[in-house]
């Protein structure tokens, strides 16, 4: 390394160690030890222009161990992309840009919400994945970058990232770097204690290029990175050597310097081991900067010359089409079925799939090795492979975490709007990716079918009890269960034109009726998350139904006006919906004073909600059984006796 390169590394680390000093709280070890490796990284290799952070050609760069964050910050602030001296001042404060762990969203340049280690890994995965889907429909002469990313042990130990670099391997995405910071540390001490395999091998055994390296050599890093680049059949992993607190002359190389302030002391003794003057905070050399930004200018050409290229193009309202963001839905023709027909939401969701396929070209996505039984296969389009780079359908292998987090990454890359599939038991093995996507307002659209305890024979171990509603708190995330299948297709649209966070779709096995909408309000009813489907003049009782339990709602109606007891139906295809209209829309709904019961079949927890502490609930607060799923609905008291049972209780009572 250059006496500047050493100058803008140990910037890097007085910027960190202040930072974390000063907020008394943080990580420094991970920054102190990879400054190196940015440095050459960004100087050297990183295409961006600060002055265009979102320019869609950009590399990206992902720092997987978002608690080394204030080495992002300090480069972010370094290149002049974004954050001021101020912003690093308050990091970890209430309203800071510079929050514990990146944020997406908070600041430019902040590619996505890293922290939980292994999701920015397989977000990595995800944005190579959308770069190499793109450069084969547009060319390399309008898409053509790498992503990079940084790890730490942490990350490697993670299920997630042996899932999404099994994925990345097989599917030999060359433009795809990692920087392993390899330190032999966490919190707990040595990796001594657990772990001791060999992380190369097992990547290489994966299909990745593998190269060892000292992360303080520059030229060795400047090497590895530049024969990474040459590797264009496999994702490459360096693994970078490094000393976990870099310079701390009592806390270098102990798991003392990962998440705890170095103390004053030890600050002051660092900043003069490494040149830096102990008495200026925050200290930002003028020719550090100007060494930084040196390239600026070709930087900004580079970015320049890819906008005329794409101007130039017959491509090129396409690919800005595709990087708006913006879906044309007005332009798919949504099916529509008659009514009386008899149709899975499962089966009527993979039409609508289709007709939104067939009108918007950058949906992509595919099944956790469940196509079949999602129904999520885009018909006469090819598989995503090494061979096929413009195919649809991604194919994420038994992978439900890494297939979550892989579609974080192709929605934060833009210029495709993903969507991944399972069983919704298996919403479990994604919820923290499916949080991730929420928190960053990721629009993904999660396919979840086999959605109760209807999956029948499968057993407990296969039926949902407690997912929905699981789903359901996590802010920013909706649900939707549709009734039948023209409530399918508006729950499809719903999903696309939302553009502020996930939508889950709620999809059976089992077949349900169409619903006469000459006979019942419109499908397109559910855009408001809750309405009246069946109503009568004066209700004693308002009987709340979700999905396939909407019928069960409806039949429990006409029993009870047998007896004398008017009921109304309300179907709630989607709380989070409901919940957003105004107060009027919503009494109109629920009118107060009128006793409601609620039919689901999963947990009645949170049903409370709506039915209040007066009111009822049908559902399933137990584990479910081996059997048919009528049988298994029948036994487990989800049933239209229940329900008119309990529609009774609540009217005597009230």
């Amino acid at each position: 390394m250059t006496d500047l390169d050493h100058r803008i590394a140990n910037t890097i680390r007085g910027l960190s160690m202040d930072a974390v000093q000063a907020a008394n709280s943080g990580h420094p070890g991970m920054p102190l030890g990879m400054a190196d490796v940015a440095t050459v990284l960004w100087t050297r290799f990183l295409r961006y222009d600060p002055t265009d952070a979102a320019w869609p050609d950009r590399d990206r760069f992902v720092l997987s161990g978002g608690h080394g964050s204030m080495l992002l910050y300090s480069m972010l602030h370094l290149t002049g992309t974004s954050l001021s001296i101020e912003d690093l001042k308050s990091f970890r404060q209430w309203g800071s840009k510079c929050a514990g762990h990146p944020e997406h969203g908070e600041a430019p340049g902040i590619e996505t919400t890293t922290g939980p280690l292994g999701q920015g890994f397989a977000n990595a995965v995800g944005m190579a994945v959308a770069e190499a889907w793109l450069r084969a429909r547009f060319g390399e002469g309008l898409m053509n970058h790498w992503t990079y990313m940084t790890c730490g042990d942490g990350d490697m130990m993670e299920g997630i990232t042996a899932e999404a670099a099994s994925f990345a391997g097989h599917q030999k995405l060359g433009r795809l770097i990692c920087l392993w910071d390899d330190n032999k540390i966490t919190i707990d001490g040595s990796t001594d204690l657990t772990f001791t395999e060999d992380v190369g091998a097992r990547f290489e055994a994966q299909g990745w290029h593998v190269q060892r390296i000292d992360g303080h050599d520059g030229e060795a890093i400047s090497a590895a990175l530049a024969a990474a680049r040459d590797v264009t059949d496999r994702p490459s992993l360096i693994a970078c050597r490094t000393t976990i607190g870099f310079g701390s002359p009592n806390k270098a190389g102990k798991s003392a310097a990962h998440g705890a302030p170095l103390g004053v002391d030890e600050v002051r003794l660092t900043k003069q081991r490494l040149g830096l003057d102990p008495d200026v905070h925050f200290a930002v050399p003028a020719d550090v900067v100007a060494g930084v930004r040196a390239n600026d200018a070709d930087r900004k050409t580079l970015r320049e010359a890819w906008e005329a290229r794409v101007a130039d193009s017959p491509k090129g309202a396409e690919l800005r089409s595709f990087f708006s963001g913006e879906l044309d839905v007005d332009a798919v023709a949504w099916p529509v079925h008659a009514a009386g027909t008899s149709l899975a939401t499962r089966k009527s969701g993979e039409t609508a799939l289709l007709a939104a396929a067939a009108a918007i070209p950058n949906l992509i996505g595919g099944s956790a090795d469940l196509a079949e039984s999602n129904f999520t296969h885009i018909k006469g389009a090819s598989v995503f492979q090494p061979a096929s780079r413009d195919g649809r359908n991604v194919a994420f292998g038994i992978r439900e975490h890494a297939m979550a987090a892989i579609c974080n990454g192709l929605s934060l890359h833009g210029g495709v709007r993903p969507y991944g599939a399972t069983f919704l038991i298996f919403h479990d093995y994604m919820r923290p990716a499916v949080r991730l996507s929420a928190l960053m307002h990721q629009p993904v659209v999660y396919v979840y079918t086999h959605d109760s305890v209807w999956v029948g024979e499968d057993g407990p171990t296969h039926q949902p009890i407690e997912t929905l509603q699981a789903i359901r708190l996590i802010p920013n995330c909706r649900v939707i269960r549709p009734a039948d299948a023209n409530e399918a297709s508006e729950a499809w649209r719903l999903a696309l034109v939302h553009t502020t966070g996930p939508t889950a779709l709620a999809l059976t096995r089992q077949n349900l009726p169409t619903l006469d909408r000459a006979v019942y309000p419109p499908a397109r009813s559910i855009t408001k998350g809750a309405y009246v489907l069946r109503d009568v003049a004066d209700p004693a009782v308002v009987i709340i139904g979700t999905g396939s339990e909407v019928h069960l709602a409806l039949e429990a109606a006409e029993l009870l006006a047998a007896e004398g007891i008017a009921a109304r139906v309300v179907n709630m295809a989607c709380q989070e919906l409901y919940d957003e209209q105004d107060a009027a829309y919503k009494i109109g709904v629920l009118p107060r004073g009128v006793p409601r019961v609620s039919v689901e079949a999963g947990t009645t927890r949170g049903w409370e909600r709506y039915v209040g502490l007066d009111g009822a609930s049908v559902g399933i607060d137990r584990f479910g059984a081996s059997a048919p799923g009528k049988t298994v609905c029948e036994k487990l008291g989800v049933n239209v006796g229940a329900v008119v049972a309990a529609a009774r209780r609540v009217v005597r009572d009230g």
